[in-house]
């Protein structure tokens, strides 16, 4: 497990950006240190636990990299279109037994190895063939045209991908292409995750007048798949701080990670505080984030915690943005912040400077072939329609207090938060 000191998150002082948020917990947080071998196939996702180095050049021969015909340097055309005879074909696959005769054409096709002597491809497009079946090139190719030399792409002994990656299917690529079929990678990060409330009950349980079905353990167990987790689902605990403290006290040797939604700020009925007071540590934190409450860091055991807010929206840019840096910390991977993208705002807004606010945009095209950013119509960090009908949030900075139409923006789209 990733044990933690019970003072590792003890900081307090005025609200911190999100930015520094994500930091702090990178710094704070222990690495996972169990490592497992995966076959390549089931390396997308997985967090490389060891530099991977190219043990052959790539390509690892010199090879055609048209449908041509192949020849040595010093026999180019010069000024004047020039005949050769066609002495040899090579497909891909097949290894050349000879070497370039001067003064003679070879057959070759993409891929295909070239002989030795021959080091210029003319492509098949732009040479004739007379009928004699003698090839006829043009003058102007330059030479070592159309050629891929061995190493172009990687040479042996380089760090192709370093440790803490995140694989992505061009890596896998990659790494196949090398000719590995395992790699050593980070185990996954276990978290174990609960919903807590009176209100709340499982989607297909009874529901009474009063209660909503639970959203958003099932949103936060999809993005804690998609960010390469092992998951234990704790289910809804209830408004009971006694409870809460059993089961916490109980996942906590288990577990990297618990994530909790809902129940965390400073109600009467927000119970996680006491519960983790009870059998760990817990520093509120506040962060200077819109929609969100208080995110809440504990300790319990050795094993982290995050309390992320019950309102969807405000739990899934918490998530986003804070317990994910979270999960990448533990498992070692390589902090890459989410890509944004500047726009054209079509919307007007304002906020409070000294907060950083994440609006929920779809994209809209224009005349002049470019996007601009269409606001959701309504405001609430309750509106999971808001999520589902817009394509990402325009992250406005702490230094932001008003937005125009026609004003450049960035944004996120939901695609790069996961």
């Amino acid at each position: 497990m990733a044990q933690l000191s019970d003072d590792c998150f003890a900081f307090g002082g005025p609200m911190r950006s999100v930015d520094d948020t994500a930091a702090l917990i990178a710094s704070r947080l222990t690495v996972v240190d169990e490592t497992e071998t995966v076959q390549l196939a089931n390396a997308d996702g997985r967090v490389l636990a060891r530099d991977l180095v190219a043990p052959l050049p790539l390509p690892p021969f010199t090879n055609s990299a048209v449908d041509g015909y192949a020849l040595r340097g010093d026999d180019l055309p010069g000024t004047a279109e020039k005949a050769f005879l066609v002495s040899d074909r090579i497909q891909a696959g097949v290894a050349p037994d000879r070497p370039a005769a001067p003064g003679q054409a070879i057959r070759i096709f993409t891929g295909a190895p070239l002989p030795e002597g021959a080091d210029t491809v003319y492509m098949q497009e732009d040479v004739r063939v007379d009928e004699t079946g003698r090839v006829i090139l043009p003058p102007g190719l330059k030479r070592g045209a159309n050629v891929r030399p061995a190493g172009e792409d990687v040479a042996a002994g380089k760090v192709v991908l370093q440790a803490g990656q995140r694989m992505r299917p061009q890596d896998v690529a990659l790494a196949a292409a090398l000719g590995m079929t395992q790699l050593e990678v980070r185990r996954k990060v276990r978290v174990a995750i609960f919903s807590t409330g009176n209100e709340i009950v499982a989607p297909g349980n009874v529901r009474g007048p009063a209660q909503l079905f639970d959203s958003n353990r099932f949103m936060l167990m999809a993005m804690l798949a998609r960010v390469g987790c092992e998951t234990t689902d704790l289910g809804i605990l209830t408004d009971d701080s006694s409870l809460i403290a059993d089961v916490l006290s109980e996942a906590a040797p288990g577990q990297d990670l618990i994530l909790a939604s809902g129940g965390v700020s400073t109600g009467e009925a927000d119970c996680v505080k006491a519960a983790l007071e009870s059998v760990g540590t817990l520093v509120f934190w506040r962060v200077a984030i819109k929609p969100g409450r208080p995110v809440a860091m504990g300790v319990i055991r050795g094993t982290a915690f995050i309390g992320l807010p019950g309102n969807p929206v405000a739990s899934f840019v918490t998530f986003a943005h804070i317990a994910r840096a979270a999960i990448l910390a533990l498992a070692g991977a390589r902090q890459q912040p989410p890509i944004s993208r500047p726009i054209r705002a079509a919307f007007s807004y304002r906020k409070k400077p000294g907060r950083r606010e994440y609006v929920r945009v779809s994209l809209r095209g224009t005349q002049d072939g470019t996007y601009e950013a269409v606001k959701f119509q309504r405001e609430g960090a309750g509106l999971l329609s808001s999520l589902v009908q817009t394509d990402g949030l325009v992250e406005l900075g702490e230094e932001v207090a008003q937005v125009e139409p026609g004003q450049t923006v960035q944004f996120l789209a939901y695609s790069d938060l996961n």
